[in-house]
């Protein structure tokens, strides 16, 4: 049986963090001695890996930026990494990676290092020749940010992609908990419900390419609704009244019921302008709601527009907004049509398949040690 540590940095929650909880769990449900080292301060993460059989090591004194320069951080993971003799040691981030490659200099017994690039922005020259360049494999989580990678020369032989996976089992379409969900947010019975669930981030998550497309719709009987860190913040109630939408937009910030609250909405929108493979909008899928999303990443290898949801160019507001007025105008039976092949296409980004792949990946890397 391998044993694997999986290396997480910071707190808070995002695509990333629920990849490494997802990855951390499944492994070790698939019978892989699964463990975890991550932040004192990581409540969250130990609430969720509670009652699992995921082994859980803690090694950060989180203070934000700084920490990567706190010596003792990395000499708790060295001391973790050296007593506990791993097969493998995946670093679910780029900072987590800065970790794990100054805790494991000068080992005499070095696990095999396998390096995440989730997202498309390419690397910095010395990030690239002074970083990842030690990692034994840098999985990737599409092809199309493999293809970036490639193009610009970034460690072609090292590169794998595992697209990352989606909980089925909390993911489907629940139809019966749509009038509760609506009723619970306060939207009327004549009003369109749309959501998006990104952590609000406006120059990433292109929540103001929303914003700006739902400016140009010719009806307002719509709530616009906003999951995710700090979407309930300031800054964010600030730019609603800036678009004149105060009225229609909601912000609730975090919510551990992404998969209930999906089942209320008659549209999840999309904007981001930079995404690997974008879980949220898989998770939407999976749900059946009709999808509204930027061409960003990934999200071309299973989005196309018109068959199983819509899709516009990266910061095509204008055009988002005509796919939303064409989407709420729609048939019942083209609705349907569409849904259904979200539902089926979503079915392919299991964390089951994802996991699985992962576990072949450590029999590539042991293959080649031999």
């Amino acid at each position: 049986m391998f044993k694997v540590l999986n290396v997480i940095d910071g707190i808070g929650w995002c695509g990333t963090k629920e990849q490494t909880y997802l990855i951390t769990k499944y492994l070790s449900e698939k019978g892989i001695d699964s463990h975890i080292a991550l932040s004192f301060q990581y409540e969250y993460m130990v609430k969720k890996l509670q009652n699992t059989p995921v082994k859980i090591h803690f090694f950060e004194d989180y203070k934000g930026g700084k920490s990567r320069f706190n010596p003792l951080n990395l000499l708790r993971l060295r001391k973790i990494i050296k007593e506990n003799n791993y097969d493998f040691v995946i670093a679910h981030s780029s900072h987590a990676f800065d970790y794990v490659i100054l805790a494991i200099a000068g080992l005499s017994k070095k696990p095999k290092l396998i390096a995440l690039r989730r997202s498309g922005f390419l690397p910095g020259f010395f990030s690239r020749h002074l970083k990842y360049r030690f990692a034994d494999k840098i999985v990737v989580v599409s092809k199309e940010v493999a293809k970036l990678l490639e193009d610009s020369g970034f460690f072609k032989e090292k590169l794998k992609v595992i697209p990352s996976g989606i909980e089925l089992k909390r993911f489907f379409p629940q139809p019966e908990l749509r009038e509760k969900v609506r009723k619970e947010l306060g939207v009327k019975g004549n009003e369109y419900l749309f959501m998006n669930v990104a952590n609000w981030q406006p120059w990433r998550k292109g929540q103001e390419v929303i914003l700006k497309a739902l400016k140009l719709l010719p009806f307002r009987n719509f709530k616009m609704l906003f999951v995710g860190l700090d979407t309930d913040s300031r800054e964010a109630k600030i730019l609603f009244r800036r678009y004149g939408l105060e009225k229609n937009c909601i912000g609730i910030g975090f919510r551990s019921d992404i998969d209930k609250l999906l089942q209320g909405a008659d549209l999840f929108l999309f904007g981001s302008y930079s995404e690997g493979i974008a879980g949220a909008l898989l998770q939407a899928m999976a749900t059946g709601r009709v999808v509204i999303s930027t061409n960003a990443g990934g999200i071309s290898e299973y989005l196309k527009d018109g068959y199983n949801g819509f899709m516009v160019e990266v910061g095509d507001w204008d055009g988002m907004s005509r796919k939303i007025v064409k989407a709420v105008s729609i048939s019942e039976e083209e609705k349907t049509i569409i849904s259904k092949r979200a539902v089926e296409t979503a079915k392919r980004y299991s964390i089951e398949d994802t996991v699985s792949k992962y576990m072949e990946l450590f029999e590539e890397l042991k293959a080649n040690s031999l």
